[in-house]
C-alpha cells in the first residue's frame, strides 16, 4: 500500500476541526465517532467503545488478532486543550509542507500516523504471528485519571508498547519522561482587624507565600526536580481583614521514581517552621499521577530496531531524548510494558494557537512504523 499525503492531510484537517476539548463531552462524542468509523474501516479489525472512570467520555478499543503470540499496544488520546469557546478551532494551510491548527500535532496528527501505519501494515498480507490492540483515550491533557485503569489492563497481554504522541521537531523521539504530580497547599490562619496592633492575627497569604517562594528553590537544591506554583487565591475584597486562608496550587515532576520520596519530605520540611507558629495551619496534599518513564533494556532494542528502520527508509537520521512532558507511555511503563514514545508528527508550539505539524511527517513516520510492525511480525527484532 502506497501512502500519499493528500488523504493524510485531508483527514488531519477532519479530525483537527472537530473540538475535542477534555471537558467538551459533545465534541469528544463527535470525535470518538469520526475514529470509530475510519478505524472499523481497516481490514480485519474489530473495534468496542470502552467506559473510563468518572466520566460519560468513551475509549476506543481496536482489536486485530488477539490470538496471536506476539501482541503490540498502539496508544494515543483523541482530547485537546483546546475547549470549546477557544477561539483556535479550525486548521490553516500555511504553506503546502505546514498546517497550522488544534491539535494537528498532539496528537490528532498522531492519530493519523497511526492509522495510516496499520492501513499500510495489514494491506501487506502480515503473518499471523503478531496481533495489535489500539486503545484511544479522552482525557490525557487532564492527566488520564478516567483511562489510567484501561492501560493497566492492557499492559500485560501485550510485549511492547508504541505511543503516537509527537516527535521533537528535529525528528527525535522520547527516550524517557518526567513524572507528573499535581498538589494543593492550603494555609489557615486566624482572621482579624488589620489595624489592630498587637495583633493576634495569623496572616494566611504571608505565610503561604513564605511556603512558596521555598518551594521554588526546591529544583535548584534536587537535579533532575521541576516545580512550578500555578493558581494562588486567597483574602477578599475588605483589605482591612488580615486574610485567615490562601492556597496555591503546584506542578510538580520528577525525573526517577526515587526521587518521589525525597521531594514530598523536602516540600514537609519546608511546611514544618510554619505549622510549629501559634495559629498556622499548612497542609499539603494531592499525588503523582503519573511515575516517571524510565527507560529500559527492551525500549533501547527497539529503538535500535526503529532508528534501522528510518535509514532503511532513507529519511533524516533522528535520535531520542529525555522529555519534562508526561504521557501515558508514563502508565505504561509503570504496569511494566515497555514502549516507545514520541512515534506521532513532527510539529511544534504545542498548546498554542501557534500549533503547527510538519505535512509530509505524516507519510514519513506511518511509513517508518509499518516498517517496524513488518520487521516485528516477521521476527526479525529481537526485543530482550
Amino acid at each position: 500500500m502506497t501512502l500519499e499525503l493528500p488523504p493524510l492531510r485531508d483527514r488531519l484537517i477532519r479530525w483537527a476541526n472537530q473540538n475535542s476539548g477534555s471537558d467538551h463531552l459533545a465534541g469528544l462524542a463527535a470525535m470518538l465517532a469520526l475514529l470509530e468509523a475510519d478505524f472499523s474501516a481497516l481490514p480485519g479489525v474489530k473495534t468496542e467503545r470502552v467506559p473510563c472512570a468518572n466520566t460519560s467520555a468513551q475509549a476506543l478499543r481496536v482489536r486485530y488478532r488477539p490470538e496471536a503470540p506476539q501482541q503490540v499496544l498502539l496508544s494515543g488520546h483523541y482530547d485537546t486543550v483546546y475547549g470549546a469557546d477557544n477561539p483556535f478551532q479550525r486548521c490553516e494551510l500555511v504553506d503546502e509542507h505546514t498546517l497550522r491548527g488544534p491539535g494537528v500535532t498532539d496528537m490528532k496528527g498522531g492519530l493519523v500516523v497511526m492509522h495510516a501505519a496499520l492501513g499500510s501494515y495489514l494491506s501487506s498480507s502480515p503473518p499471523p504471528s503478531l496481533g495489535f490492540e489500539v486503545l484511544l483515550t479522552p482525557d490525557e491533557e487532564i492527566g488520564s485519571f478516567g483511562s489510567a485503569a484501561l492501560f493497566a489492563e492492557a499492559a500485560p497481554r501485550h510485549r511492547l508498547g508504541l505511543v503516537f504522541e509527537p516527535a521533537r521537531l528535529n525528528g527525535n523521539l522520547v527516550q524517557s519522561r518526567k513524572g507528573t504530580g499535581n498538589f494543593t497547599v492550603s494555609c489557615h490562619g486566624r482572621a482579624g482587624h488589620a489595624a489592630k496592633f498587637p495583633s493576634d492575627a495569623r496572616n494566611a497569604i504571608a505565610a503561604l507565600a513564605e511556603f512558596l517562594v521555598a518551594a521554588h528553590r526546591v529544583p535548584a537544591e534536587m537535579p533532575g526536580v521541576m516545580l512550578s506554583a500555578g493558581l494562588i487565591r486567597g483574602g477578599s475584597e475588605a483589605t482591612n481583614v488580615v486574610p485567615d486562608f490562601a492556597q496555591a496550587l503546584l506542578d510538580v515532576r520528577i525525573t526517577r521514581v526515587a526521587d518521589r520520596p525525597a521531594v514530598l519530605a523536602r516540600l514537609d520540611e519546608l511546611a514544618a517552621p510554619i505549622n510549629a507558629r501559634e495559629g498556622l495551619r499548612l497542609e499539603i496534599t494531592g499525588s503523582f499521577n503519573r511515575p516517571p518513564k524510565e527507560c529500559v533494556p527492551a525500549e533501547e532494542a527497539a529503538f535500535a530496531a526503529y532508528q534501522a528502520c528510518g535509514r532503511e527508509l532513507g529519511l533524516a537520521p533522528f535520535s531520542w531524548i529525555h522529555a519534562g512532558g508526561g504521557s501515558d507511555g508514563n502508565l505504561l511503563s509503570a504496569a511494566g510494558l515497555p514502549n516507545l514514545d514520541g512515534l506521532g508528527i513532527i510539529g511544534d508550539h504545542l498548546h498554542s494557537d501557534r500549533e503547527y505539524c510538519v505535512l509530509p511527517s505524516l507519510v514519513e513516520r506511518a511509513q517508518l512504523s509499518a516498517l517496524f510492525l513488518r520487521k516485528l511480525a516477521g521476527g526479525r527484532i529481537a526485543l530482550p
